[in-house]
């Protein structure tokens, strides 16, 4: 079975331009598939602040909460992942998998596959930082029965995957994570690698613990993308790289607001 190939983005990226990114990718997997040469690619990423809906919220629902979080300096963006109301930003490695379950044999189910990428980030845990998760009935992974620390939202379009999962490395998501009720969640906060082992961690120096648990959970070899040599993705991914750097800082924790 040929490698996945894997990127990590040096800089926060816009959340609607890196979706448009992921679509592209689909397309053209869609379209080499009958020869079987479409590649498999694992986009690892922070996002500049943004909240996102889930495809079964209405727009009519949200538009007090569009309002709101947009005041307090973030994007807002309807999602066509499943799940609720979340929110992306810097100091949360987000992994987007663009991935055709039906290499495997026999074809791999949507529920085999959440459960691959939530078995992924709890060994992430375990393995780099001896942080032992708790069993939850909600999907996603928790610190304890009420701290969250990854989420899993995916779509799943003739056996190819796209979105995928979020984990807070740094506090700096916290805040911004205060102003909802993730996932619908009322009870549940967000918590993070560093509020739970309480030192500082670089959320560059994840990246190769999660590179390895992905093809350890999902039984490929993991390659990282030459990007020069990728044709019309690297082009994509070079062109997004050169966007993000373009785009300058971002916020680091949400303004006041007072409506």
């Amino acid at each position: 079975m040929l490698p996945i190939l894997y990127h990590f983005f040096s800089r926060p990226l816009p959340y609607t331009h890196t979706w448009n990114v992921q679509e592209r990718i689909h397309q053209l997997q869609l379209l080499l598939r009958r020869s079987a040469a479409h590649p498999d690619v694992l986009l690892l990423l922070q996002h500049r602040p943004t909240y996102t809906s889930g495809r079964r919220q209405t727009e009519t629902s949200l538009v007090d909460d569009r309002v709101r979080l947009q005041n307090i300096g973030a994007d807002f963006v309807p999602a066509t992942r499943g799940g609720q109301l979340t929110y992306h930003g810097p100091g949360q490695i987000v992994g987007y998998p663009l991935i055709d379950l039906s290499r495997y044999t026999p074809t791999m189910g949507a529920r085999d596959y959440v459960c691959r990428i939530q078995k992924l980030l709890q060994s992430h845990l375990q393995v780099s930082h001896g942080i032992t998760p708790v069993p939850s009935e909600h999907t996603g992974v928790f610190l304890d029965p009420v701290t969250k620390i990854a989420s899993i939202g995916v779509q799943v379009r003739h056996r190819l995957t796209s979105h995928g999962f979020a984990i807070n490395v740094t506090q700096e998501p916290l805040p911004w994570f205060d102003k909802i009720v993730a996932c619908g969640l009322d009870d549940v906060s967000a918590g993070s690698i560093e509020s739970e082992l309480r030192r500082s961690i670089v959320v560059e120096k994840e990246i190769p613990g999660l590179v390895t648990q992905f093809g350890n959970i999902f039984q490929r070899d993991m390659t990282q993308m030459d990007l020069e040599n990728q044709g019309e993705i690297g082009e994509a991914i070079i062109a997004l790289e050169k966007e993000a750097a373009q785009a300058g800082s971002w916020l680091t924790h949400p303004r006041s607001h007072n409506p």
